[in-house]
């Protein structure tokens, strides 16, 4: 399947003017909807302190991995870093269990093409639901677009980790486990997870819906706070769709954007390089009144709430 086959021809947002294989493959989807009650079982675990530990370190820790992996770096090359620290980051973002490097930032590069558009894979305009999960569980997004991500599908070793994502996650699922038994296993690795799946499609979802405007992108992102610390930076998503490219997504001090926080580290032990940031004149086009809440309104000159 190309790039061209999977985008959408025009439509409502309504299901049932989606093609037959965006509709929801209930037999393929009973896996993600099963993970969903696993935490449940924490009636019976019990919930110790050591898989609460597992649960924060899981959860910050992977999100930072897709993030500043699967999306700042696969999907926006906003950075450099060698060959042995891109698979190490790539194994690291197979945890979350978001699929592989390649699907992720394929997908993801389509999105950015077609934002708020018909030709969206994953935009609320066709309705909540649909962008937070209902695009994964169908069946026509399965494929990893591979003539969207030429430039990382060339290496054999992001081929074998998206071909084999399962391996990342059981073996993380294996080391809570072993560290925190049972509880360990159901708080700190399945309802960890599940967190992250649903803070992560927030991005997707309620970050095109809710917030602020300061760039008068073409899109309907929106920059929110509450977001961005739910997801390690990733909430000021007005400022992402105006300079994709960019390692900081704060562009303002006041911006929290603990992503671009580590990454800095990271370069000063010298695992990763050249980070970008926005320039001057991104940072001197938004408007005056975005940087105090009111940014650019949208087709129906409305500002959205914060």
């Amino acid at each position: 399947m190309t790039a061209t086959e999977i985008r959408p021809q025009a439509r409502t947002a309504t299901g049932r003017d989606r093609r037959p294989d965006e509709r929801i493959n209930l037999r393929s989807s009973i896996p993600f909807i099963a993970l969903h009650f696993i935490p449940l079982f924490a009636i019976w675990t019990g919930i110790t302190w050591t898989a609460v530990v597992l649960f924060l370190l899981t959860y910050l820790g992977r999100m930072f991995l897709v993030t500043a992996g699967y999306h700042r770096y696969f999907s926006h090359r906003s950075y450099r870093m060698g060959r042995v620290a891109q698979f190490l980051m790539a194994l690291g973002c197979t945890t979350a269990a978001q699929k592989g490097p390649l699907w992720w930032a394929g997908h993801h590069r389509v999105h950015h093409r077609y934002a708020d558009t018909d030709h969206d894979i994953h935009s609320p305009i066709r309705g909540f639901w649909w962008s937070q999960v209902g695009w994964i569980l169908c069946d026509r997004y399965g494929a990893t677009e591979l003539d969207e991500i030429k430039d990382f599908a060339k290496y054999p070793e992001l081929r074998f980790l998206n071909k084999y994502d399962w391996i990342g996650p059981w073996a993380l699922g294996a080391t809570c486990f072993l560290i925190g038994g049972w509880s360990g296993l159901v708080v700190g690795f399945f309802a960890s997870t599940i967190l992250l799946w649903h803070t992560t499609f927030l991005v997707n979802s309620l970050a095109h819906v809710f917030g602020r405007r300061p760039y008068a992108t073409d899109d309907k992102s929106r920059n929110s706070l509450i977001i961005a610390l739910m997801t390690g930076g990733e909430g000021w998503h007005n400022n992402h769709h105006r300079y994709p490219s960019s390692a900081r997504q704060g562009f303002r001090w006041w911006q929290v954007d603990t992503t671009y926080y580590g990454l800095k580290v990271l370069q000063a032990f010298g695992v990763v390089r050249d980070l970008r940031e926005p320039p001057a004149r991104v940072l001197d086009e938004a408007r005056r009144g975005g940087a105090l809440g009111v940014g650019a309104p949208d087709e129906d000159g409305t500002f959205g709430s914060s």
